[in-house]
This record gives structure tokens, C-alpha cells and sequence, in this order.
């Protein structure tokens, strides 16, 4: 038996945390950009001492301005390794910072110590840099092999042994020390600093060449390896401090213009393939009414809305005989290509079994059985499954932990508490029953998926059962087409500019009954009714 409905709070926490968990890095950006240009203005020109800077003042001013830019323009940006450009955005940005200050402590003796503070603290965070970056190149060209496992065991030694080098300069100044003039000065060791560098760049290098996408290649070789070196080389000693982060700033914007341009046309390549899924799943779901014209013992209606491209929620109805109608609805577990490659197998075994003429729990029984042999994925489907024997009215019906159905009888709707089996695809011995629903000319049934009501407005809230029947009942006369399009309206003016989390199906179907003898004696003759159920 299904519980009462819930809101799934770990995928709406997850929808509210989304740009939530991103703010706090734009913020860093921008406070560190407004804190430089700020700082700059009011002291570079007014301080003698400081003059010298005024030209790295300005570089650090800029680039912070453009990480904050940077960091805006990708934050809606979650996979491909866009946590660490984030991150490696966020280290420039504070990289600017560290060289504003670095400027105002040099060569003032009092402020010896913060000096080497600052300066440690700078070295080190080139070393954080250099691994976010090669996570991201990880990450994006996607390596694998034995030369990626090498990088995923070295590089990590590397950082803390570079590390420990750094830090021992608090012991005795083997790369550099702070003189007692507050002047920075580099010791006899400093090339050690640069171990680190050279050897990730030279593995990064290597594992770039080896990726498959040009763009890529290009825009990550730039980045962090070829770009600082060559001012290592050439500009370090015309720029200054601000010439290493203004490089890697320059090497940040050529990964964000090339890289996330080549992500936005495979996106294009991939919505197009999404949209073929789309169409191919959608002609599989019968989509003309009147679906039998010719018929006239009842009137139908369904409609089915993924919340992606592609959607797990099917519908399906179909004659099994001359006096027999089947109605199918059901709901795959999970969203999007799995959830729709699976109700694509789903929907054509259980009709394949109700065509036979058995028992809707037998269908269901046997759809159970052939999705629990190829189950790999663990993926299950809730069913609901209806026979109408036209003649009669008689609706033989099965549930596979779907939702309850809704019946309209005397001009009023009401949820049908039916009993349920397990869903299909979870337990290969599940068995499940039939009951009866006994249809009157007027009456109506009303089948859909939880999408309708669990869909959930900004606020958190559900629609609801209780809405949704209210909903029926504001015009429980309308045909099914009418029905449906008054359920949608309904939900789609409670959730108001809410995202649609779950696909919305629903099928209606009103009974009108054999008119008369004329009627039933003029169809071809009907053959012997389908076994007991």
C-alpha cells in the first residue's frame, strides 16, 4: 500500500542549495574586487612608497573585477569540472588580494613578520591552484589509464612535500626570507619552489595531449602550464608580483570563452539527440483522439508532460477485443534517458501480455517476472492496470503500488482506495489482484501519476490529493479532454514559476454505455468474452 504523500525534501533542499551553496564565492569575488580598487585608489597615489606598485595596483584591481565576472557567469555551470574553476577562480581573486597587501608590508621593518606571512601564504596558495587545476583537467578531458593513476598518486606527494619545503622556511629560509629591512629576498634554495610547477605541468601537459577534443587541448594547455612559464621566463622581472596572477587571470578567460563554448555546442548536439528521444517516446504513446471514432460506448482522453527532454510516465490504451478495452498507466523510477529507455520495455511487455486475453494480475505478474530478469539498474515501475468489458461496464482492474484511482459517479469524483502489490520490477514473486469497478453510463475514472499531486509550488508545498479531487469536482460534467485540461490549469496556477519536478500523466475516461440493441447488433459479431478474471 502506497503512504500518504510526501514531499521529497532532499531533492527540494537540493533545488534551493543550487545557487545558494554558490553565493559565499560570489561574494569573495566581488567584496575582494571592490577591497582593491577601493584600497588603491586611496593609498597609490597618495603614498610615495608605494608608487613603484601602482601599475601591478592596477593589473590586481582589473583582474579582481574580472574574476567576479568570471565566477557570475559560471555559477549556473555544474558539471564538466566547474567546482574547480570555481575554486580556481575564487584562489585568483584571493591571490589579488594577498599582492595588495603584499605591496603596502614591503620594505617596512615593522612589519617583518607579516611580511613572511603573506609571502608563505601567496607560495602556498600557487600550490593549491596548480592542483584544483589539474583536477579540472582531470575532470573535463575525462583521462583514465595507468598515467592518470600515476598523476592521482604523485601530484598529491608532490603538493606536500613542496609544502613541507615552504614551511620550513619558518625554521630556517631556505627558498626566501624577510630581511630585516622588510625587503623580500630569495635564498639559494628558491628553485625548489618551482618543483612542483614544473612537474605538474609537465604530467597535466602530457595528459592533455592525450585527450581526444582539440578545443580542449587547447584552451588547457594555456591554462596554468605555458601561460605562466612564459612569464616565469620572460616578464617576471619587468611586471612584478601581479604579472604571475594577471597571466593565470588571462589563462582563466581563454578556458572560459574556449572550453565552455565547446560545452554549449556539444549541448546543442546533445538537446538535439534529446529532442529525437523526445519525439521517438512520444510517437510510442497513442496521441489521436477520438482514439477509436467508431466507437461509441465511451469517450477517452490522456496527456503525458516529462519534467525533462524525456520522461519515465507512460500511458497506454488499447482494444484487447471486440468488447474488451485496456487502459494502462505507470511511473518508472528515477528521470530523464534511464527513466524513459526502461518505460519504453515496460509499456510494450505489459501490453504484449494483456493482448493475450489474461487477467490484469496476471499481466501484471507476468510484466513483473520479465522486468526482474534483466534488472541490472535496480530501476522498478508502478502500474496501474484496467480491462472495461464494454457490453457490461465491468472494469477488471490491477495495482501495482500505483496511485489510487478516481471515480466519478453521480456527478461527483472520489478516490478509489484499491489494494496494491508491490511495484514491478523490485521482487520477481510478487503477486498481485484483481477487484472490480462496475461503471454506469456517465461515470467516469481518472488515473494518473504522482506528478500531479506532489507537484510543489515555490514554497515547498504540495498540491495535493485533496486539490486535485477538488479540482475534478469544480466541473465533474466536462469530458475527458476537458477533464484533463482543467487539472493542468489547476496545477500549473499552484505551482505558479516553480520547476516542474516530475513528469504529469493523467488519463480520463468516461463510460457511456451500449446506446441501444441497434447499436450493439450492428458491430461485427462479438467473440466469446475473455476469461474470468
Amino acid at each position: 500500500m502506497p503512504g500518504p504523500v510526501r514531499v521529497d525534501w532532499q531533492r527540494f533542499m537540493a533545488n534551493k542549495l543550487k545557487v545558494g551553496s554558490m553565493l559565499p564565492g560570489l561574494i569573495f569575488t566581488i567584496v575582494s574586487a571592490l577591497a582593491v580598487m577601493a584600497i588603491s585608489d586611496t593609498f597609490f597615489f597618495t603614498v610615495p612608497r608605494l608608487e613603484p606598485y601602482l601599475f601591478d595596483a592596477g593589473v590586481d584591481s582589473l583582474g579582481a573585477f574580472v574574476c567576479a565576472a568570471l565566477f557570475f557567469g559560471c555559477m549556473e555551470q555544474d558539471e564538466n569540472g566547474a567546482f574547480a574553476f570555481k575554486a580556481l577562480i575564487i584562489q585568483v581573486s584571493a591571490a589579488f588580494m594577498l599582492n595588495l597587501l603584499m605591496y603596502f608590508i614591503e620594505g617596512v621593518p615593522e612589519y617583518r613578520t607579516a611580511g613572511f606571512v603573506l609571502v608563505l601564504v601567496s607560495k602556498l596558495v600557487d600550490l593549491v591552484m596548480i592542483c584544483f587545476f589539474y583536477q579540472y583537467v582531470r575532470r573535463t578531458l575525462g583521462f583514465e589509464g595507468k598515467l592518470a593513476d600515476i598523476a592521482d598518486k604523485g601530484i598529491p606527494i608532490l603538493l606536500v612535500l613542496q609544502s613541507l619545503v615552504l614551511l620550513s622556511n619558518a625554521i630556517y629560509p631556505f627558498t626566501f626570507a624577510i630581511d630585516a629591512g622588510g625587503s623580500y629576498k630569495a635564498m639559494e634554495l628558491s628553485w625548489a619552489e618551482d618543483i612542483f610547477l614544473i612537474t605538474a605541468s609537465i604530467v597535466t601537459a602530457i595528459l592533455i595531449v592525450r585527450s581526444e577534443s582539440p578545443r580542449n587541448q587547447k584552451a588547457a594547455a594555456l591554462t596554468f602550464i605555458f601561460m605562466p612559464l612564459i612569464m616565469y621566463v620572460f616578464l617576471g622581472a619587468t611586471f612584478g608580483n601581479a604579472s604571475q596572477y594577471g597571466m593565470v587571470l588571462m589563462s582563466l578567460i581563454i578556458m572560459y570563452c574556449v572550453i565552455f563554448n565547446y560545452n554549449s555546442s556539444k549541448l546543442a548536439s546533445t538537446q538535439t539527440e534529446l529532442n529525437m528521444a523526445r519525439d521517438i517516446q512520444a510517437s510510442m504513446l497513442p496521441s489521436i483522439f477520438p482514439a477509436f471514432p467508431n466507437r461509441k460506448e465511451f469517450d477517452l482522453f490522456a496527456s503525458m508532460d516529462p519534467a525533462k527532454e524525456v520522461g519515465g510516465d507512460f500511458y497506454d490504451f488499447f482494444m484487447v477485443d471486440d468488447d474488451h478495452l485496456g487502459m494502462v498507466i505507470a511511473d518508472v523510477s528515477g528521470k530523464g534517458v534511464p527513466a524513459a529507455l526502461f518505460m519504453m520495455i515496460s509499456k510494450t511487455i505489459i501490453q504484449n501480455y494483456a493482448m493475450l486475453g489474461i487477467s490484469p494480475a496476471e499481466v501484471l505478474a507476468k510484466t513483473n517476472v520479465s522486468l526482474c530478469a534483466q534488472n541490472k539498474m535496480d530501476m522498478f515501475t508502478t502500474a496501474w492496470i484496467g480491462i472495461l468489458e464494454l457490453s457490461t461496464g465491468k472494469m477488471v482492474c490491477s495495482n501495482a503500488g500505483h496511485e489510487f484511482p478516481v471515480i466519478c459517479r453521480g456527478g461527483r469524483y472520489e478516490l478509489f482506495r484499491d489494494s496494491h502489490g508491490l511495484a514491478l520490477g523490485c521482487m520477481e514473486f510478487s503477486r498481485y489482484k484483481n477487484y472490480e469497478i462496475g461503471l454506469e453510463a456517465g461515470d467516469k475514472i481518472f488515473v494518473y501519476t504522482d506528478g500531479v499531486p506532489e507537484a510543489t509550488n515555490a514554497g515547498g508545498e504540495l498540491f495535493s490529493m485533496g486539490r486535485m479531487v477538488d479540482a475534478l469536482n469544480s466541473d465533474a460534467g466536462a469530458g475527458p479532454r476537458e477533464t484533463l485540461g482543467s487539472i493542468r490549469a489547476a496545477v500549473d496556477g499552484f505551482v505558479g514559476t516553480a520547476e516542474q519536478f516530475d513528469d504529469l500523466t493523467m488519463l480520463c475516461l468516461e463510460y457511456r454505455g451500449v446506446q441501444d440493441r441497434e447499436t450493439a447488433e450492428g458491430r461485427d459479431e462479438v467473440p466469446e468474452a475473455v476469461p474470468s478474471r
